[in-house]
């Protein structure tokens, strides 16, 4: 084996956004040597783009809000498949991670009183969602860099991670790659955490920076841990859909909580058509009580575009589908109407949206203010992910941890929007907490050079080819089987059709080539990306024909109702000894009585 650069950390942190960040933050706190790898620059990581806020039930603006009622929420949202212990802790300790994040420096908009103010959000039943303008995300990753880099952190970045390591069942570091120089790195760990995000690039629409490419989920995999419920896929309804160069970038949630409409190319509102029986009470059927909801009122109720994401979306498609879409294949969402009700509304929208009003202007040369959007559904986020204890997030695998989005359970069938910064900042501390606790209880465990041997011949594979496939071309055609047979209207027939076509693309991939050298070569890159991605779609894509009805962010139109034999399971994959992928439906634990009570009290 050649003599590859290695280093030496108790724990190993890969992916540094906000579960990574917060987990180094931790494990460092502990008192162990932490490294954090990272695909792209420090504070480059997807999190920024999180804009609408972190949910957390710390009741400044509605006193009525609690745990119970943030774990309730989080449960109806996720259409009950949750697992239901993280959702506990979720809501439990959320409070208690923003103030620690205030602590450290973070500025959040405030009440008249001087308190962290919070906004309605999709799918809660209070305004939970503590924020910073519409650029949330981004003060959360100042604040956890600011903080983090006077702990001591190792910081390895623009790198990217090709294989964990392992002796027997235990994972002992991981492998990689320096992206600039294409230089091979060893990571010895005694425990490994993984927080590198979603899954996004696998689709052509997408909200997702170039990094979400599926490494964690594939890496967890391709080890020997399992992935649960990886057919829930959150298109989030607002992305932007003109000019083309910006289709697919988000639209904040914020814009509906400010009290933003969505309306068809006849002016209509259509979301009051489409109001499901679950909601209704909590539901305005009109206008007037929707915008009083918006403006803080404690007795009106949510306007209808604050449904959940995956009703949203449904009801967006259907616009389109039956000809009521706006000139560019989107529909319209308004938030200059509130000239009407407020004075100075300009100037209350810049200042409440201000990213979205500098986005739209010099994307689209559209004034918000002034004139609707064109927006329609992006895939923005998989609920599904590696199976972690709920208490520890430590997966099947000894030593190996995940948190945040590439970690599966809290959301179940579909995420709330703001549950995902208060994900990262809960079990990302947890994550970090539970590999500094076993990092020190155990001592380094062998490195197997065949193991990095094998793993480095197959990465520079596609240099010695000649003959050969174009890396760039397998992941466009990846990307548009996706969206168009696994996207957000599903059926039987369009889904094989899809694992046809991966496998095919497999093949492809195992002839792509590159040309020129490992030194600042993006093709080389793509072609190493190519295997993650493909492991993710075939893993949604199996996920998605096991589970033979509609829930949540699955809609099946040959399935198009709830299935009470899937109310209580998860899907479970994981690799087979042939190397086939395996999939297997497992009961959910069942629910203590005290948070059955809970959910009852707060329907």
């Amino acid at each position: 084996m050649p003599d590859y650069d290695t280093f030496e950390h108790d724990v190993l942190v890969i992916g540094a956004g906000g579960a990574g960040l917060r987990a180094a933050i931790e494990a460092s706190v502990a008192g162990v040597r932490v490294g954090l790898v990272c695909k792209s620059l420090l504070g480059k990581a997807h999190t920024v783009m999180a804009e609408g806020g972190i949910a957390a039930a710390l009741a400044n603006v509605d006193e009525r809000d609690n745990w119970k009622v943030h774990f309730a929420d989080t449960m109806r949202g996720g259409q009950y498949v949750n697992q239901w212990r993280m959702a506990e802790l979720h809501a439990k300790e959320a409070p208690d991670r923003v103030r620690e994040l205030e602590a450290w420096g973070a500025v959040f908009d405030r009440t008249k009183d001087g308190r962290i103010l919070q906004r309605h959000f999709g799918g809660h039943k209070y305004p939970r969602l503590a924020h910073v303008g519409d650029r949330t995300g981004l003060e959360m990753i100042r604040t956890l860099q600011d903080h983090g880099v006077h702990q001591g952190i190792d910081v390895h970045m623009e790198h990217t991670i090709l294989s964990l390591l392992k002796n027997g069942e235990r994972v002992v570091g991981a492998f990689g790659y320096e992206r600039e120089r294409g230089r091979f790195k060893i990571f010895r760990a005694k425990a490994v955490v993984l927080a590198t995000g979603g899954i996004g690039r696998a689709y052509k629409i997408t909200s997702n920076s170039w990094e979400y490419t599926g490494d964690g989920h594939a890496l967890a995999y391709e080890a020997g841990a399992e992935l649960i419920d990886m057919e829930f896929v959150q298109f989030h309804p607002t992305g932007m859909v003109w000019p083309p160069s910006v289709m697919g970038i988000l639209v904040t949630e914020g814009v509906r909580g400010e009290g933003g409409i969505l309306t068809n190319k006849e002016g209509k509102r259509f979301m009051f058509e489409s109001i499901p029986e679950n909601y209704r009470h909590q539901t305005a059927d009109n206008e007037e009580e929707g915008w009083r909801y918006c403006q803080g009122h404690k007795d009106a109720r949510r306007p209808p575009e604050l449904l959940t994401r995956d009703h949203v979306s449904r009801c967006i498609v259907r616009e389109i589908k039956e000809d009521r879409g706006s000139p560019h294949g989107g529909v319209f969402l308004d938030i200059a109407w509130i000239k009407s009700k407020i004075p100075n509304a300009a100037e209350h929208i810049k200042r409440k949206l201000p990213s979205m009003y500098h986005q739209f202007k010099q994307l689209a040369d559209i004034d918000i203010t002034e004139q609707p959007m064109e927006v329609g559904p992006t895939t923005h986020y998989i609920m599904g992910g590696i199976r972690v204890d709920p208490d520890t997030q430590m997966s099947r695998l000894l030593g190996l941890f995940a948190a945040g989005e590439c970690a599966a359970g809290i959301n179940g069938a579909n995420r709330l929007g703001g549950n995902s910064l208060s994900d990262l900042l809960v079990f990302g501390k947890r994550a970090g907490e539970f590999a500094a606790k076993f990092a020190k209880e155990n001592q380094h465990g062998r490195i197997d050079p065949d193991q990095i041997d094998v793993t480095a011949r197959e990465a520079l594979t596609p240099f010695e080819r000649t003959d050969s496939e174009n890396p760039y071309a397998i992941q466009k055609e990846l990307q548009q089987t996706m969206q168009d047979l696994v996207g957000i209207v599903r059926n039987e027939t369009e889904m094989r059709e899809a694992l046809k076509n991966i496998g095919q693309f497999k093949t492809r991939a195992d002839n792509a080539a590159v040309t020129g050298n490992r030194e600042y070569n993006p093709g080389w890159h793509t072609t190493l990306d190519l295997k993650n991605l493909l492991i993710v779609s075939e893993a949604i894509t199996r996920a998605a024909l096991e589970r033979k009805e509609s829930r949540g962010a699955q809609f099946r139109e040959d399935y198009p109702d709830k299935d009470e034999r899937f109310g209580s399971v998860n899907t479970i994959i994981s690799k087979a000894g042939d190397g086939s992928m395996r999939i297997r439906l497992e009961p959910l634990p069942q629910m203590p009585d005290y948070l059955k009570r809970i959910i009852e009290e707060n329907r």
